[in-house]
């Protein structure tokens, strides 16, 4: 019976070495983080270099769920860095309603009264809700950079100088007029083929390009108006790949700002950055194409 009984205890040791064949499992990972070459970089390597510059870019994938959970991360990790030093601009609130926005961060109106008289994105409360309460327990300013939907309508309706007609209460929302159009190469065959699609199918295609270079335009002027130390905005990849979009506008406004770009992309390998992407930004947040979105 000792002996059946030490067999046992030796089998029993011996199977926690042994490999069953076709049992072994690549853990699954949710984000990699790379920079502009594709060499894989760790959050913290991440973090030292962008809390370096005056303006982070971080351009997200709107509805990407890790996305928007490491955008509060990093936002916490600037913060701890920069301190009182350190404001948030963010592509999804428009200029016109900014005071609103600063009501709310200051408890000055409840957050029902916010939701109802911001004309809120659909996904705020799943993707966008967060950072606002973080900024708020914190007192962290938050810059509402976007031009008022309204205005970019008119434009992709009526072109660039249709502006001219607006109001100087109106044009206070938006960019100095008249902007240096500067065509984003990065976008604009999208933009041409949503021309070409639904409700833009009989808009020009050129107005539809300048009606994305004066949020362009409006976005870089608001964070020129507020930056002052460090400041991080959060926009939609387009505006910002390739250093194009938003940062050229930025440096007309206020030459010699340095920054950087995040940029989120979504691969089905995450175990290399794809080519295609090299180069577009200066970091990456490669996330799976399987991992769950938020509409």
């Amino acid at each position: 019976m000792k002996m059946i009984n030490k067999l046992r205890l030796l089998w029993g040791f011996l199977c926690i070495f042994i490999v069953v064949p076709g049992t072994s499992q690549t853990q699954p990972e949710a984000y990699r983080l790379y920079d502009g070459k594709g060499r894989v970089v760790d959050y913290d390597q991440l973090v030292k270099t962008i809390a370096k510059v005056d303006v982070v870019f971080i351009g997200e994938i709107h509805n990407c769920v890790i996305t928007h959970w490491l955008e509060l991360k990093l936002l916490d990790s600037l913060y701890k860095i920069h301190g009182k030093k350190l404001k948030v601009g963010m592509e999804m609130f428009e200029s016109d309603n900014q005071l609103i926005l600063d009501e709310y961060l200051h408890g000055q109106i409840t957050g029902d009264r916010f939701e109802e008289e911001m004309r809120l994105w659909p996904n705020y409360s799943t993707d966008y809700a967060s950072l606002i309460s973080y900024a708020r327990d914190h007192n962290i300013p938050i810059v509402a950079t976007n031009i008022p939907r309204r205005y970019a309508t008119a434009v992709k309706e009526h072109g660039l100088s249709y502006l001219d007609s607006f109001s100087i209460e109106a044009k206070a929302y938006m960019a100095p007029l008249p902007i240096h159009f500067q065509t984003n190469e990065s976008v604009e065959q999208g933009f041409v083929l949503m021309g070409l699609m639904g409700k833009n199918k009989n808009v020009n295609p050129r107005q539809i390009a300048e009606a994305q270079a004066i949020k362009d335009a409006t976005m870089a002027w608001r964070i020129a108006k507020n930056l002052q130390e460090k400041f991080i905005h959060f926009n939609g990849n387009f505006h910002t790949d390739n250093h194009e979009g938003i940062i050229p506008y930025l440096l007309q406004y206020k030459p010699e700002t340095t920054y950087m770009v995040v940029r989120a992309v979504r691969q089905e390998n995450i175990l290399r950055l794809e080519d295609e992407y090299k180069g577009i930004a200066d970091f990456y947040i490669c996330v799976p194409e399987d991992m769950t979105i938020s509409y």
